[in-house]
């Protein structure tokens, strides 16, 4: 039915045009006063204007107000006419209660006080019925009760309808916070990835080169080379496999439970890159109170970022500086170079190839998530200057 209203408004309009017709064979003041059915007939006028006002119900779904006016112009023809009177009006409070449920309440109100004072004055009024006729009085109550009830619809409507808006804004909202994080998290492993990658393939790279080199000549020297290759590579698998657990469902077989990388193995990470032929100074306060896990990862790859950035960069001669200084609620971070040391013009490293790394960008990323910041650029006199700021309490974490 809900598919065909107008299937449906037609069945309702055949429901009032029976009662009608019923109602009108009932005298309301029959034998002894009470009512009695039989006792009087409904004449062909008003026949006519009960099927007048029905076949308007018809279509009060697609024009409540002129469906409306039209069962109330019916029932006032009815009211004006001699007894006995047909009840007619009950098409009109059909019509009222549809009004009242499609509009908003001032609507309703103005329309019901309208239809109420409007047909109940003409029945008290015009009528052959005294004023206080009970058959004048229940048209008031019953326009009173169809206004009423046709409101009380409507607001239950709205209520229903806010209430189903707010379950499926609230269902948008959680499916755009799930996709959100998961963007976060697949840049997070991103970035993790690369820093892995970067550092190690690049040291495996220098070691190899190393190797080749000197195979013949020196061959000692070759196999302390490959040595170090064995040992980068592992530690590259070790951090991927890492890497990669987080990824593993919980049915998932074991993944590694390897600690992420922090500061506590700085000394560890500068010896990689010493062996690789990259002399490294490392100046460290004395603090030894540690730090939150996200800011201590974060430092970490700065730094691991940077050294190879210099590997890579700034030439066979180069020196890095590594400095790790708490500074009140943050802790900086700064890892200087000094660049090709064999011209007489300072040549600042360069930056990544076009189209080839994120490092920088990662670095930055990894800072600002944290709250931080990140700047890396040329040196005065040469080189390449890479500064992290990071502070030590973070949304979700404590000191």
């Amino acid at each position: 039915m809900r598919r065909h209203p107008l299937a449906m408004d037609a069945v309702l309009a055949l429901g009032v045009l029976v009662a009608m017709v019923l109602g009108s064979f009932v005298e309301p003041s029959g034998i002894h006063g009470r009512p009695t059915f039989g006792t009087r007939t409904p004449d062909l006028p008003s026949l006519t204007l009960m099927l007048i006002g029905a076949t308007a119900l018809v279509f009060r779904r697609r024009r409540p107000k002129a469906v409306l006016a039209a069962t109330c112009a019916v029932s006032l023809v009815e009211l004006f006419a001699g007894p006995p009177r047909a009840p007619v009006p009950m098409c009109a409070v059909v019509a009222l209660y549809t009004v009242a449920a499609s509009t908003d309440r001032p609507t309703t109100w103005r329309v019901g006080l309208l239809t109420m004072t409007g047909l109940t004055a003409v029945a008290m009024l015009v009528g052959p019925l005294p004023w206080y006729a009970q058959e004048n009085l229940g048209i008031f109550a019953w326009t009173g009760m169809a206004a009423a009830a046709g409101d009380a619809v409507r607001s239950r409507r709205a209520f229903v309808d806010a209430i189903r808006e707010r379950a499926e804004r609230a269902e948008r909202t959680r499916e755009e916070e799930a996709r959100r994080r998961v963007a976060e998290e697949r840049l997070r492993i991103a970035r993790d990835l690369h820093d892995v990658v970067a550092h190690h393939i690049a040291l495996v790279n220098v070691q190899a080169g190393v190797a080749a080199h000197v195979m013949d000549k020196r061959p000692d020297q070759a196999k302390e080379a490959l040595a170090h290759v064995r040992e980068a590579s592992r530690s590259a698998l070790n951090e991927l496999r890492a890497t990669v657990g987080l990824l593993r469902q919980s049915g998932d077989p074991e993944a590694p439970t390897e600690p992420a990388p922090g500061l506590g193995v700085l000394d560890e990470l500068v010896d990689t890159f010493r062996h690789a032929g990259l002399p490294v100074e490392v100046a460290r306060d004395c603090t030894d109170a540690p730090l939150p896990a996200s800011v201590d990862l974060a430092a970490y790859r700065v730094i691991q970022e940077a050294l190879t950035n210099v590997r890579k960069h700034a030439g066979p001669d180069a020196r890095a500086e590594v400095s790790v200084v708490r500074v009140g609620r943050t802790v900086e971070i700064t890892v200087l170079d000094g660049g090709t040391t064999d011209t007489v013009v300072p040549v600042p490293a360069p930056a990544p190839e076009p189209g080839g790394g994120h490092g920088l960008l990662g670095m930055r990323e990894r800072a600002t998530a944290l709250g931080g910041t990140c700047t890396a650029g040329p040196r005065f006199g040469g080189g390449w200057r890479v500064h992290a700021i990071l502070p030590l309490e973070t949304a979700g974490e404590e000191r």
